[in-house]
C-alpha cells in the first residue's frame, strides 16, 4: 500500500509502498478515507535532529493524526466495533487505566510516556496512508453519515479548539469578549464553536487579511490585523479595553505579548499554538486572578460532541483536498501558508 511517511530529519516527506499492515490480537485494521495535515506535523518535521532526538520517534514513520475510515479487519478479541463501520480515530491516547483515561480524558494520561504510547503520526504509524492500524477500539469514534473529507479534520482542528473553550465557558456568559488569534485551520473552527455554544462577541486576529476574510465568513463579530493597532480597534468596538479570554493559537513571542495588553481582571489567557513564546507571571506582573492555561488536544466524550456540533451544522471545516501522490504538495502549502483552512488527503 502507499503510505505518506517522514524518513529523514530535516527533508520533505515521501510516498512510499509499504506492506499493508495486519491487526494483532485487540487491534483494529481501518481502511482510511480521509486524512488531515496539520501544524503539529510540520512542526515535528521543522526540528533540528537533536531537537527530534528528544522526542524519540521511529523513522521512517507514517505521517498523520486526524483520521477517519471504516472498519476493516478486526483483530482477534475485538467484538464493541464491526467491519463496515465508519470511524474516526480518536489521536491522544493512554493507558487506558489510570483516573484520567477512566473519564476518557487520555490526552492527561500520565503513564503514555512511560509505556511509550504515542499518537499516530506522532511517534507510530498513522492516517497517512491507504490502511492504518488503531491500537484498541476504544479509540474509534462512530463516525455515522458525516462527509469524512469534510469532517477528519475535527479530530484535531475540532476537537483542541473546542476543549480549549470548554474549560473557559463559565466566564463566557453573555457580554463578555472572545478573541481568537490565528484564524486559519484551527482558529476558524474555534470562532464557529464559540458562536455556537457561547454568547460572547467574538473578535479575530490575523496577519493575513485573506484569514481574516474566512473569519467573518464563518462568524467573528470583528476581525481585525494581528499588530500593535489590534488592541485600540478592539477597545473602540467593544468600548472598554479588555476582554474575557484570549485564544491564541500561534503562540510565538508578539502573540503573546499582545494578549498580555488585552486581559483584564479576571481574563483567561489561553495558548493552544506550539510557537516558543514566553509569558510573565506573578501577583503584580498580570491583572488580579488572571489564568493562564496551555490545553492539549481533548476527550473522547468532546470528540463526541464535536462531531454532533457537525451534525448539527453548526461547525463545518473549510478544506482542500489532495490525493495521497499530492500529499507532499500539502504540507508544502501549510508550510508556507497558503491553505486557507485544513489540508485533507484522501488515498
Amino acid at each position: 500500500m502507499k503510505a505518506l511517511q517522514y524518513v529523514e530529519v530535516g527533508a520533505p516527506p515521501q510516498v512510499r509502498d509499504v506492506p499493508k499492515p495486519e491487526p494483532a490480537p485487540g487491534e483494529v485494521l481501518i481502511k482510511v478515507t480521509a486524512a488531515g495535515a496539520c501544524h503539529s506535523d510540520s512542526f515535528v518535521m521543522g526540528l533540528t535532529e537533536e531537537q527530534f532526538a528528544q522526542f524519540g520517534y521511529p523513522l521512517p514513520m507514517t505521517l498523520g493524526h486526524e483520521g477517519v475510515g471504516v472498519v476493516d479487519t478486526l483483530g482477534d478479541g475485538v467484538t464493541s466495533v464491526s467491519v463496515g463501520d465508519a470511524v474516526a480515530v480518536y489521536g491522544p491516547q493512554g493507558c487506558g487505566r489510570c483516573y484520567q483515561c477512566a473519564q476518557g480524558k487520555e490526552n492527561y494520561c500520565p503513564r503514555a510516556a512511560e509505556l511509550g504510547i504515542t499518537p499516530p503520526g506522532l511517534g507510530s504509524d498513522g492516517s497517512m496512508a491507504e490502511y492504518m492500524i488503531v491500537r484498541d477500539a476504544r479509540h474509534l469514534v462512530p463516525l455515522g453519515d458525516l462527509d469524512p473529507v469534510a469532517n477528519v479534520a475535527l479530530t484535531d482542528a475540532g476537537l483542541t479548539p473546542y476543549h480549549a473553550i470548554k474549560m473557559s465557558l463559565p466566564k463566557l456568559v453573555p457580554g463578555s469578549t472572545a478573541v481568537v488569534i490565528g484564524a486559519g485551520g484551527l482558529g476558524h473552527v474555534a470562532i464557529q464553536i464559540l458562536r455556537a455554544i457561547t454568547p460572547a462577541t467574538v473578535i479575530a486576529l490575523d496577519v493575513s487579511e485573506d484569514k481574516l476574510a474566512l473569519a467573518t465568513d464563518v462568524g467573528a463579530h470583528h476581525a481585525f490585523l494581528s499588530d500593535s493597532g489590534a488592541p485600540g480597534k478592539i477597545g473602540e468596538a467593544l468600548g472598554r479595553p479588555t476582554v474575557t479570554a484570549v485564544f491564541d493559537f500561534v503562540g510565538i513571542q508578539p502573540t503573546m505579548d499582545l494578549t498580555a495588553s488585552l486581559l483584564g481582571t479576571e481574563s483567561d489567557q489561553v495558548v493552544v499554538g506550539v510557537g516558543a513564546g514566553t509569558a510573565n507571571i506573578g501577583m503584580l506582573a498580570r491583572p488580579y486572578d488572571s489564568a493562564i492555561r496551555g490545553p492539549y488536544w481533548g476527550s473522547r466524550a468532546e470528540l463526541m460532541e464535536v462531531l454532533e456540533l457537525a451534525r448539527a451544522g453548526l461547525v463545518t471545516v473549510e478544506t482542500e483536498s489532495f490525493s495521497l501522490d499530492d500529499a507532499p504538495t500539502a504540507y508544502h502549502r501549510l508550510h508556507e501558508g497558503t491553505l486557507r483552512g485544513r489540508a485533507v488527503v484522501v488515498p
